[in-house]
């Protein structure tokens, strides 16, 4: 017997534009996605660096400065980085460009004027744009969503009315938030939201649980109205089980690592002792 259908207020993600002339793209693959651009003759793309796969012959790649792009000394000193790739098609004929996204992750197309010209994104969501968007890291001021970890107060906003991509891992579906409607979301599972969606975050444990790292331990409560997408496999949840698989099994069969560890610590102990005794002698 086949199992009941039940309905979901959640909805795989499927791409809408208002415009007349949509821009001629295609996504390709299945987990680690390209999407791969038409551009006319002039026409242009603005890329994260390193995110090239493969372009056309008449298409001119430069590393730029672009001013609406907004990076301050808080992005600078995280590590991010202040320029941006663009990709010009020069030749008289069109051309097309491949965008590969960085992680095993999923391609989104969002065309911002389906959006109120505002998407608020996590850090490193955005892959690419075309025509106007402007992207600028601004630190969230509000007191109630501070969150331990860069994620939570660095965010990524995407403004205009032109078409972006952004990345997402794993499974993404979509959530419709009526007025007043409330969801729980793991934090590190929030991709992108409206402006008009109210954050709330809280602690499933002690503050100190959370500094010192820990599964699900941050919610963000989300209300609408608006529209929030969320990831099944964030980058860094995927990083953190590769890394436990590669260094665990380097640990049980390398019984001298916690030995080597307390001589490492015991020696530093004697070196900073031993300045300090000289320093006030």
């Amino acid at each position: 017997m086949a199992a009941p259908f039940f309905t979901t207020p959640f909805q795989p993600y499927v791409y809408q534009s208002p415009h007349d002339a949509v821009i001629p793209f295609q996504i390709l693959g299945g987990e680690a996605q390209i999407v791969q651009i038409m551009l006319k003759p002039q026409e242009r793309v603005i890329a994260r660096p390193g995110s090239m796969c493969y372009t056309s012959g008449f298409i001119q790649t430069e590393n730029v400065y672009v001013p609406g792009q907004e990076v301050g000394v808080w992005q600078w000193l995280f590590g991010k980085t202040v320029t941006s790739i663009v990709f010009l098609n020069s030749g008289s004929s069109d051309g097309y460009v491949g965008i590969a996204a960085p992680t095993l992750a999923r391609i989104l197309p969002i065309d911002l004027a389906m959006f109120g010209g505002e998407l608020l994104c996590q850090p490193d969501a955005f892959l690419c744009s075309v025509n106007d968007v402007k992207v600028s890291n601004t630190t969230d001021q509000r007191p109630h969503n501070a969150v331990a970890g860069a994620e939570g107060f660095l965010r990524q906003k995407l403004s205009g009315q032109g078409l972006a991509f952004i990345i997402g891992g794993g499974s993404v579906v979509q959530k419709n938030l009526e007025v007043g409607e409330v969801v729980a979301v793991d934090a590190s599972c929030i991709i992108a939201l409206t402006a008009t969606v109210n954050v709330q975050v809280k602690y499933n444990a002690p503050i100190r649980r959370a500094v010192f790292g820990g599964d699900n331990l941050v919610t963000a409560v989300l209300t609408g109205p608006g529209i929030v997408f969320i990831q099944s496999l964030p980058f860094h949840k995927l990083s953190q089980r590769v890394a436990r698989a590669v260094t665990a099994p380097n640990m049980r069969e390398n019984p001298k690592f916690f030995i080597q560890l307390a001589i490492f610590f015991f020696l530093a102990y004697v070196v900073i002792v031993s300045s300090l005794i000289l320093t006030d002698v």
